[in-house]
């Protein structure tokens, strides 16, 4: 693809990495930067522990124009992802005055800003907060690291907050076709179509669904005419070498 525009992710919990919770927010969140004309370029996951996290950030935001992050910022002990972000810039976790006042305004009382809770307001100094219309405790926006929950309607309603501030592209095209060939026997023909289109993405996927063996082809790209006439190719490639093509899901229009 020919789009500058690039984004990681860090997700950040031992609950993703044990199996325990299933990790929904990465395709959310790379189908609303797709959207954006956004292209995601790694995904990693890492424990709650700081030296980890502190070690991929300063990476990743090094190697992507936007780093999200997603968990780690609640109340307990082992939400360490404020502290850790805050080592990574070289600045202290401070009390944020405006994410103490979200937090009094959806829980209403002082007395329920317990030391717990307050844990949510320090925010890394010169960080901006990102709202959380859902819960109250803020993410926050430091340098180009956007720092958001892990629970999904929350960091949705964050995401949705942050999109609009980030430089848009041209929106990323996707196109699958699936077939009833193996792999081996479109492998050739594909690569001739992946040099001959030089702006599409093109990845093969096998399957085995209700008993058959099967292959998924994605094409993505910010140029629809060019990925609309690479998706024929396929197709016309499928059909040559015998096997029988379906367009589970087309974005690109003819010209």
């Amino acid at each position: 693809m020919t789009d500058k525009l690039t984004a990681a992710l860090l997700v950040i919990g031992n609950e993703i990495l044990s199996g325990r919770t299933q990790d929904t927010n990465t395709p959310w969140i790379a189908g609303k930067l797709n959207l954006r004309g956004i292209r995601l370029i790694e995904v990693r996951v890492v424990p709650d522990v700081e030296e980890c996290i502190v070690e991929a950030v300063n990476e990743l935001r090094s190697r992507a124009a936007y780093l999200f992050t997603t968990g780690g910022i609640g109340p307990t002990h082992d939400d360490i992802t404020t502290e850790s972000i805050a080592k990574a810039f070289g600045v202290g976790a401070i009390v944020n005055e405006e994410a103490r006042l979200a937090l009094l305004n959806h829980y209403r009382n002082e007395a329920d800003l317990t030391p717990a809770r307050m844990k949510m307001a320090h925010i890394p100094d010169g960080a901006t907060l990102i709202p959380n219309p859902v819960s109250g405790a803020p993410g926050f926006q430091i340098g180009n690291v956007y720092v958001m929950a892990g629970v999904p309607r929350i960091m949705q309603a964050m995401l949705d907050h942050i999109l609009p501030e980030l430089e848009k592209g041209h929106p990323i095209l996707s196109n699958t076709v699936t077939c009833d060939l193996p792999e081996s026997v479109v492998a050739e023909g594909l690569t001739a179509i992946q040099n001959k289109y030089d702006s599409v993405e093109i990845g093969s996927y096998p399957h085995f669904r209700m008993g058959e063996l099967g292959l998924s082809v994605v094409l993505r790209s910010t140029e629809n005419n060019q990925l609309h006439e690479a998706t024929q190719d396929v197709v016309s490639l499928i059909d040559k070498v015998g096997g029988k093509a379906f367009a589970v899901s087309v974005q690109s229009n003819p010209s």
